[in-house]
Order: C-alpha cells, then sequence, then structure tokens
C-alpha cells in the first residue's frame, strides 16, 4: 500500500493519474530482484524514453548535495547536460557489473540503429545495503539488468523491489518509492515525476506532516525489544502489540545518519540544464520535510531529465530550435519537486514489506505502526 492509501497526504499540487515518475509519458520503470539466504538486492532501471536514448538524447542535469557515494556517469552530464542512457540503480559494490552490462545493452541498441559509437555513458547510482546483504558477494549480474530492463512499464512495483530490496529508511525498511505532481502553463498541463531509492536517515527523526511519529515508533521498537530478550511485556503494551524484530532493530535504528538516497526527476517542462540543476536543489526540501539531516556518511544524489527538446544524433544542425521556460514562472516546479519526493520516500517505506537480512537483523515496514502508534 501507498501513503494515500493510510488516508496521508502532503503538499498541495495535484498528482499525475498513477502518481508516479511514469506520468512523464514515455518514462518506464523496471526491477530485478535477487532475494537469498545471504542477499536482500537487485536492480532496478528507469527507462528515460521508449527509443534510444544515446542517438536521441535528453536534457539532463544533476546535483550532488553529499558526496558520500559511487555514481558513475555524473561527470560528462554535468559538462554536456545530456543524458544518453538508462538510469541504473542498484547496490555500492555492483556499480561496476552494471555499467558493464549497460554499456553492452547501449552498444546493441545503437548497432541496431546503424549507429557504431567510440564511448557512451551510461549512469548508474548506488546506496549501500550492507545492512542486510551480503554485498561483497556482488550477487547482481548482466542478467538481473536485462532482466530490469525487460521488465520495465509505467506501473511499476514499489518498495523492497530491484536495487531497493535491501535498502533502510529512518530505521525501517526503504526502498523504490515515487510520486508525480501536475502544473499548469500556458493553458497546458505538465508534469514532474520522482522515483527514489532510500537508504538514509534516523528513526526518531521521522516526522510525517509535522506529527514525530519517528518518536513514538522509536519507543515502541525499544519496548518490542525488551520484551522480546526476556523483558516482560503486560497486555496491550508496546511490546505486545507490535513486531519487535530482534535484540538489534532499536540499536541499529539509531546509528549515525548513513547509506544515501538517489533521487531520480523526470518532466516534460521544456527545462535547459541550468533549470533542471535549480530544480534539483529543492528535491531535498522533500527529505527535509521528514525528518532527514542529510548525515555525514549519506550519499545525496539527484539526476534531473527532461524529454523535451532531444537532442538527435543524426541533426548536424550548428544552430537548434528549442523551446525555453521562463524562470519567472519557476515556483510551481520547485514546489512539484520537493512535494513529490517527500511523498515518494513514504510510498517507498509503506510499499515495502518487512525483510531480514544474512546477519538476522529485520527491517520493519512504516506501514506496521502507521494508524497504531
Amino acid at each position: 500500500m501507498r501513503i494515500r492509501e493510510y488516508g496521508i497526504t502532503v503538499g498541495s499540487l495535484p498528482a499525475g493519474p498513477l502518481n508516479k515518475i511514469s506520468d512523464v509519458p514515455g518514462v518506464t520503470v523496471g526491477h530485478s530482484t535477487v532475494i537469498s539466504e545471504r542477499h536482500q538486492t537487485g536492480v532496478s532501471v528507469i527507462m528515460p524514453c521508449p527509443d534510444d536514448p544515446f542517438t536521441h538524447k535528453l536534457t539532463s542535469a544533476s546535483y550532488v548535495l553529499n558526496g558520500y557515494g559511487k555514481t558513475a556517469g555524473l561527470v560528462q552530464i554535468d559538462e554536456l547536460g545530456t543524458l544518453e542512457s538508462p538510469i541504473v540503480l542498484t547496490n555500492t559494490l555492483n556499480v561496476g557489473l552494471m555499467l558493464d552490462a549497460a554499456v553492452g545493452y547501449i552498444l546493441d541498441r545503437c548497432a541496431a540503429e546503424g549507429v557504431h559509437p567510440v564511448s557512451v555513458n551510461p549512469l548508474v547510482c548506488e546506496c549501500n545495503d550492507s545492512k542486510l546483504n551480503l554485498l561483497t558477494e556482488r550477487a547482481v549480474g548482466p542478467r538481473n539488468f536485462l532482466e530490469a530492463v525487460a521488465d520495465a512499464k509505467a506501473d511499476f512495483a514499489e518498495g523492497a523491489v530491484g536495487g531497493g530490496r535491501g535498502m533502510s529508511c529512518h530505521g525501517l525498511k526503504g526502498g523504490i518509492g515515487s510520486s508525480s505532481r501536475r502544473a499548469v502553463f500556458d493553458g497546458r498541463e505538465y508534469t514532474v515525476g520522482i522515483l527514489v531509492m532510500t537508504n538514509h536517515g534516523k528513526l526518531s527523526d521521522l516526522v510525517i506532516n509535522g506529527d514525530p511519529i519517528g518518536k513514538r515508533i522509536a519507543a515502541v521498537q525499544t519496548s518490542g525489544t525488551a520484551a522480546a530478550a526476556g523483558g516482560k511485556a503486560s497486555p496491550g503494551s508496546a511490546g505486545e502489540m507490535f513486531p519487535a524484530g530482534n535484540a538489534r532493530v532499536s540499536q541499529e535504528a539509531e546509528e549515525p545518519e548513513r547509506g544515501s538516497c538517489i533521487v531520480i526527476l523526470a518532466t516534460d517542462l521544456p527545462l535547459s540544464e541550468r533549470q533542471l540543476k535549480r530544480v534539483l536543489k529543492r528535491c531535498p526540501v522533500g527529505m527535509a520535510r521528514l525528518g532527514s539531516f542529510i548525515g555525514s556518511g549519506s550519499g545525496e544524489v539527484f539526476v534531473g531529465f527532461s524529454t523535451a527538446n532531444r537532442r538527435d544524433l543524426s541533426d548536424g544542425r550548428a544552430v537548434r530550435t528549442a523551446e525555453v521556460f521562463d524562470d519567472g514562472h519557476i515556483d510551481p516546479v520547485f514546489r512539484a519537486a520537493a512535494e513529490a519526493t517527500e511523498e515518494a520516500i513514504l510510498n517507498a517505506m509503506t510499499a515495502a514489506e518487512p525483510v531480514t537480512g544474512y546477519t538476522g537483523l529485520t527491517r520493519h515496514s512504516l506501514a506496521e505502526y502507521l494508524g497504531k502508534v
């Protein structure tokens, strides 16, 4: 279930029909999930367009708020302002393997169009899922990348799937989440869509619409943990009513904020790379509204692209015509990015089921506590 199904809404702008990044026409998302006794991990792929992004490049930008991360591909995006590949989300030590898989995929698509590039720039982003996944065994391979591409669709799964399978968020289960917002300019409706891979935050910091629910959940988990460890829980007490997980859950949830959050923004607005970067800088507002202060060990990486004003590789003109968005009207776009980021994170947390990792640590879902604490 998503956060709105619990009667909780954030922000004021209207959402798209799916309330996902795929409300931007042409954008799809697919997953491949790896689940075993030792592994809780996977890969998610955002397809920015139905055709080949290398031969029909999209305007793009990135913004790194805290650079504790291993993302590949940002340098060229910042230099040229274009996206030319699917966007791949996985765990930290699988970046290289997914980079190689993406290169092969892009070269194959280009060959089908009679194009033979001498270089490609895949974009692979990561979070560290080592709390639940034995990531040193690098369980995500090329087959998983191709499975995720084949799975790409508009109404995609959220929660503990794909790259989000082993992620944690505010001491609870994190994962993949999405949301969208719409705004009208000059009589035409445009969409801003967000997809997140959440692996950040402390439980006691979690706030939803101003309600410090994280502190109450932390108290419940502490009480439940005491009961699980041998303490006596009175009838109807927190230890009896709610999942205790295991004796590590409360301690782990309150470790320093580290682990990262990846935010992908898509829009059909004709934004330049400069404007996209401005909009990306408002995505952290959504994180902050939920209580994250962006800890030193948490890598916060934001990538945005526009499906308007695409650059056709076969167009040899030195001067091209493009639509231009007026910065004087950009405030609703800023709001859309902040609101959709906030809701996407909550969707990741409520859609995710509880997951127990290879060490026995359990991350519980926010859904288990909503309406009960």
